[in-house]
């Protein structure tokens, strides 16, 4: 394939001038079965290119550990691509943001307590080194270089809307090209003084991302980038919800008219996103305006597809405007993928969380409660107890300082809830002369993935205090919920209010599709479909049901899991054959 370069204002392919039309399709985000269909749709919508992040901390899970199968397989998405006649874009920059957790970076940077992220920091730049000498090997094949479909890669991502260490930003240039990338590298930041100044590497393309007034935002590229090519990296044609919000969605033809004045400016652009997908597992990160906002499984993201995969009024609106630059022929498209209703399933098992805790993980003693990194755990919970002895007068408990969510248990009984923002609460009580045995379970609601509180350890993270004192010599149970395999369930009792459980139901197929798990009447926790983390639930708006792929499925028996944290008003789920993402 040719090459990509710049020739003044002019992007040209080999010797031919080229505009990119790209779109946003995180392989990690859609299950592998189904990449064919979405670049199939991306293509027949007039796109010449897909564009993709690479996320560290799904490929390097535990320091020197690397996974690059499955979900994981780069790849094979990459070659398909390209067998499909798509160029590619790829931006495997350390940080990614995403809404993906920690913004791409491993957890387990964190276990280091003096780690600096995103800066010229020797203990963090060997981490990357490490990582890129397996990364980059996998990817330097499939160079349009080296006859393959990768036209671009990015270097570091929006970093002046973080910082400004151009050291750093010139180390991870050197770090591609010394491995072979030969390409042309860029970077990309919003349109603003600050963010231009601190992102922009020198001989190194600059881009912008903005979802409105690219006249302006283009403007401002010029005056730093005058002599060189426009492109928009990031079209925000849609956006993502957090917890507690209403859904976001945006005017297709808005999106259309602002694509429109892109592409009469001569402008390349890439579609963020195009196919938004979902944050399977515990994937999804955590914004900080004011306070933590964890955002929902579902990055449906109002996009041209929807999450599950369908053709949307904008991407009719899209296709149309493209149409108008470039010629299109009849629009072809793959075989519609099915999707059913399975009815509503009774959950016959439940195994209550804290009976089940030698079946979940093995109990360390501590002598503070610490952060679940320094026990080398990424996601999920964590349980902390400690025998607290009496008799003391009523005092108030002190997580010092607890990220994200705190369920309180006295003896075996909830006393409740302190989260993470709460700087009053109302948790107070009296030790009688035996004692009392105190439990914490904290939930990780997903690490911060933008700004300056991203270096977010998750547990317990300075202390608990009762009243004035420090306790100390701790039980601690790291709770991955990775393997529920060992889990012992018992008939169904009911709801146990605030005790928290998990519940098993199990139902036929005759024929594997789509469908969405609708977590009504459920309070808060996380689902599992065949052994796989759908992800997390919560009776806030705006999400109410979780996508399932149809190729989670098998024909004949299916199992689901459900660890309910609160209680549900009736042990069932119902499976839908459409998403609820608006209550």
């Amino acid at each position: 394939m040719s090459q990509l370069s710049i020739q003044g204002k002019q992007l040209l392919l080999g010797d031919q001038p080229f505009r990119i039309l790209s779109g946003a399709i995180h392989y990690f985000r859609i299950v592998p079965e189904y990449w064919r269909d979405r670049l199939l749709k991306l293509k027949a919508c007039g796109f010449n290119t897909v564009e993709t992040y690479v996320p560290w901390n799904l490929h390097e899970p535990n320091e020197g550990q690397y996974e690059f199968e499955g979900l994981a397989d780069i790849e094979k998405f990459i070659a398909l691509a390209g067998e499909l006649g798509l160029y590619v874009i790829v931006r495997p920059s350390p940080y990614i943001c995403a809404e993906w957790e920690f913004g791409g970076l491993p957890a387990w940077l964190l276990k280091d307590p003096g780690m600096k992220l995103r800066c010229f920091h020797k203990p963090f730049l060997d981490k990357i080194d490490a990582y890129y000498d397996n990364l980059i090997p996998r990817l330097t094949p499939f160079l349009t270089t080296k006859g393959g479909p990768i036209i671009a890669m990015q270097i570091e991502n929006e970093y002046g809307s973080y910082g400004n260490d151009k050291k750093y930003l010139n180390f991870l240039k050197e770090a591609m090209v010394n491995r072979g990338v030969d390409v042309l590298l860029f970077t990309s930041d919003g349109p603003e003084d600050h963010m231009l100044q601190g992102g922009m590497v020198e001989g190194v393309w600059e881009t912008v991302n903005f979802g409105s007034r690219s006249a302006e935002g283009f403007a401002k590229l010029l005056e730093y980038q005058p002599d060189q090519p426009l492109m928009c990296m990031e079209y925000w044609n849609g956006w993502f919800d957090h917890w507690g919000e209403k859904h976001h969605t945006r005017d297709a033809a808005d999106v259309a008219k602002v694509l429109d004045d892109m592409l009469a400016a001569d402008a390349s652009v890439n579609f963020y996103m195009f196919h938004g997908g979902t944050n399977f597992g515990f994937f999804s990160g955590a914004n900080f305006p004011d306070k933590l906002a964890p955002t929902i499984t579902s990055y449906d993201y109002d996009s041209p597809l929807s999450e599950s995969g369908d053709l949307t009024e904008k991407y009719y609106a899209v296709r149309e405007v493209i149409g108008k630059y470039t010629e299109l022929g009849p629009l072809e498209l793959p075989e519609p993928i099915a999707k059913k209703s399975f009815g509503t399933i009774q959950m016959t098992g439940q195994a209550p969380l804290l009976a089940s805790l030698d079946a979940l993980s093995a109990p360390i003693q501590s002598v503070c409660p610490e952060p679940m990194e320094q026990y080398g755990q990424n996601s999920g919970f964590i349980l902390y107890t400690t025998h607290l002895s009496g008799p003391r007068p009523e005092s108030r408990l002190n997580l010092q300082e607890v990220h994200d969510r705190a369920h309180i248990f006295i003896d075996g009984q909830f006393k409740g809830i302190i989260e993470r923002s709460d700087k009053e609460h109302d948790i107070v009580f009296e030790v009688p002369p035996g004692g009392v045995e105190l439990t914490i379970l904290v939930e990780n609601m997903g690490r911060i993935n933008y700004g300056p509180q991203m270096k977010d350890a998750k547990g317990i993270t300075e202390g608990v205090r009762f009243g004035l004192p420090f306790l100390f010599d701790w039980t601690v149970h790291p709770l991955p919920l990775d393997d529920l395999s060992k889990l012992s369930f018992g008939d169904v009792s009911g709801s146990q209010d605030n005790q928290p459980s998990f519940y098993k139901g199990e139902f036929e197929v005759d024929e594997p599709a789509d469908t969405f798990l609708s977590m009504k009447g459920w309070t808060k926790g996380v689902a599992y479909i065949n052994g796989f983390n759908l992800g997390r639930y919560w009776e806030l708006a705006p999400q109410e049901t979780l996508y399932i792929p149809g190729p989670l499925l098998r024909k004949g028996k299916n199992e689901i899991v459900v660890f309910e944290l609160h209680g549900t008003e009736s042990a069932s789920v119902s499976l839908l054959d459409h998403p609820v993402l608006d209550k």
